[in-house]
């Protein structure tokens, strides 16, 4: 259990994000970038990211929510950070996928799963074994 001021609390989430239209344009190394700016923007509202795991179409997140937290517009943060970072670092790249400078990388539904239910380390386990099928840049092989 975390504790704070006024508060004792355990919530994970499992959050999938999708690229737009499914398009595989997701590396290894976008992915890592990604891993940076989701820790980051989780630690600026008292949020941790617990597993992070993606293939070139999609992530899975296991984060502890912090429950002062709305989550839907914490995971429009997400979404938008991770997005505006990676496509500017990753211009050329993602731009063979999409074209436009108001491009979208994210698709604009989302998974949303409250781990209550199952064993936290089963769920870790599952976005661990999310890498499997890559190759070194980080594309399908399948």
């Amino acid at each position: 259990m975390k504790k704070g001021a006024h508060v004792v609390y355990d919530i994970h989430l499992h959050i999938i994000f999708v690229t737009k239209f499914r398009k595989k344009v997701l590396s290894e190394a976008m992915l890592e970038t990604m891993k940076v700016v989701i820790k980051r923007v989780l630690n600026a509202n008292q949020c941790e990211l617990e597993e992070f795991e993606g293939e070139p179409d999609h992530v899975h997140l296991l984060i502890q929510l912090h429950p002062n937290n709305n989550i839907s517009n914490l995971v429009a943060s997400l979404k938008s950070a991770s997005s505006r970072i990676l496509r500017k670092e990753y211009k050329a790249e993602i731009s063979q996928f999409y074209w436009g400078d108001k491009v979208k990388l994210w698709h604009d539904s989302k998974c949303i799963v409250s781990c209550g239910g199952a064993p936290l380390a089963t769920i870790k386990q599952y976005i661990q074994n999310q890498s499997g099928g890559r190759n070194k840049d980080g594309r399908d092989v399948s």
